[in-house]
């Protein structure tokens, strides 16, 4: 299976070096740029990301997709903010009216304050059992062929049915992230790719094999996802400048998160406080500084450098990689043109000769 590259849209201009895109007010002329920017440079999807007081999802993802062709939209959504059978009808709704560009990014919120902005003051981990029967509920409701039924500890429902079905069948596919038990435990259940911040090859490899293990009693084959900041620029020189360039901006900026709000979070942290660079391209003084928060663990180099250092980790078996950027629209441009057309090329090169192997 090809590749897919995965970025980030916002609905607002980003100030400076940018560590977020997901906050400001919301510009559809921004939006409509970004989105074109991205299926233009040859992205497969774009995540839309979620906190409570930024713009809804769906409405940006279903204006997004207006836009665009081809472009597919990675919803970031929270299960226990709306009911899941209201939320299965509206993720099917768009994946119809899209033509299947839709998939859903599940997450239980990364801190309780921000959880408790939309009314939801349960503990994470009770959040991650919710999630579990949530989605339970929803695949029902996605491929019931009659009206049913559910009780379960948080969910009531009595006949319910959809007339609204999926363009994509069974449904659209569902990502999760996390590294607590009870993530790793739902996602194991009901989702479909494993999304994972960027670790060393070593560590990667051990997750991959460890969720690979959970999924077998479900009969589940997961599919994985590695995110990434590229820092790339015509010589490695140059790329190291920059990179220390964009760690400056960020410290001076008087932004950065500096408490760890997750695990996968500390899992960064740790990682930065072992050493700067790890596999040679992996650079992590930024997940430091950041407090291990958006992704932001780097690979720095060439292009050539930076997508044979990404193959790596398709050869461990990450079908798909989430990147972005410090100046998000421009970065966009660059890696359409620099990065990923060699990140393609080598995945499928890769693939001839697994095939001419087997």
């Amino acid at each position: 299976m090809p590749v897919k590259v995965i970025g980030m849209i916002g609905v607002a201009p980003p100030q400076g070096t940018a560590l977020h895109v997901i906050a400001g007010g919301i510009s559809p002329t921004f939006l409509r740029e970004f989105s074109q920017a991205h299926e233009s440079a040859g992205f497969d999807y774009a995540l839309v990301g979620y906190y409570a007081s930024s713009a809804e999802g769906f409405n940006v993802a279903s204006y997004a997709a207006c836009q665009t062709r081809t472009l597919s939209f990675l919803i970031a959504h929270r299960p226990g903010v709306v009911a899941p059978t209201i939320a299965a009808r509206a993720a099917a709704t768009l994946d119809q009216l899209s033509g299947g560009r839709l998939a859903l990014h599940i997450i239980v919120g990364n801190s309780d304050a921000d959880q408790q902005r939309e009314g939801d003051f349960s503990p994470k981990e009770e959040r991650y059992v919710r999630a579990a029967e949530y989605l339970d509920v929803m695949r029902k409701v996605w491929t019931s062929t009659k009206p049913f039924d559910f009780e379960g500890k948080f969910y009531r429902f009595k006949d319910v049915f959809s007339e609204a079905r999926p363009f994509q069948q069974p449904y659209p596919p569902l990502f999760f992230g996390g590294s607590s038990p009870g993530a790793m435990e739902m996602g194991a259940q009901h989702c479909d790719a494993f999304a994972m911040f960027g670790e060393p090859l070593a560590e990667t490899a051990e997750r991959i094999a460890q969720f690979r293990r959970m999924t077998q009693p479900f009969g589940r084959t997961p599919r994985f996802n590695v995110s990434f900041r590229p820092i790339i620029a015509e010589t490695e020189g140059k790329a190291w400048d920059k990179a220390k360039k964009i760690l400056d901006d960020l410290k001076s900026s008087g932004t950065m998160p500096t408490k760890a709000q997750d695990k996968s979070a500390e899992r960064l942290v740790e990682l930065a406080k072992r050493g700067d660079v790890h596999d040679e391209r992996l650079w992590m003084p930024v997940a430091g500084a950041a407090a291990g928060k958006g992704n932001t663990s780097c690979l720095v180099g060439t292009p050539e450098q930076v997508a044979e250092a990404m193959l790596k980790y398709y050869r461990l078996g990450v079908a798909s990689f989430l990147i972005r950027g410090f100046d998000p629209l421009g970065d966009v441009t660059d890696f359409g043109r620099e990065l990923i057309p060699r990140l393609k090329a080598g995945a499928l090169e890769i693939d001839r000769e697994l095939a001419a192997a087997a």
